[in-house]
């Protein structure tokens, strides 16, 4: 009879290498953070820290909320098909999109500081995208 831990494992992507499981970590962590965008606006603040608290409003949290959603639920789709072009692709732009966002709110706009709630987004995404970079030949299949 199988453990539960076995049963767990399970569950896990069954492609080679760590990128398929770290795909389903990021989607995990998303899911958590939409349940936390929808929930509150505490970490939400702490994100843009640099415009008046009174400023970030509920209609913005749930809008990054859904974005957050989408993302993990493409992240998550990309772990289980992670030799699909097409998956992969837009797992890639899922990620060059966070970077992209996340940049140009503390560069350009100014709304976020750089403090442990820009800097993890940051990271991951940065992370991610020069790992599927770097990784595509491997696992995708033209």
């Amino acid at each position: 009879m199988a453990t539960q831990s076995q049963m767990l494992l399970d569950y896990l992507p069954k492609s080679e290498g760590l990128l398929p499981k770290w795909q389903l970590i990021v989607a995990t962590m998303a899911v958590f953070n939409t349940i936390q965008n929808f929930a509150t606006l505490k970490l939400t603040r702490r994100l843009y820290a640099r415009v008046p608290s009174a400023s970030i409003t509920a209609l913005q949290a749930r809008t990054f909320a859904v974005w957050t959603l989408t993302s993990a639920v493409i992240r998550g789709y990309a772990a289980y098909n992670i030799n699909n072009k097409t998956i992969y692709d837009m797992a890639l732009l899922t990620y060059l999109i966070a970077f992209g966002h996340f940049t140009s709110e503390i560069c350009f706009f100014r709304t976020a500081k750089i403090n442990l709630a820009v800097l993890s987004p940051v990271i991951v995404s940065t992370a991610s995208l020069i790992w599927m970079l770097k990784q595509y030949d491997f696992y995708v299949e033209l």
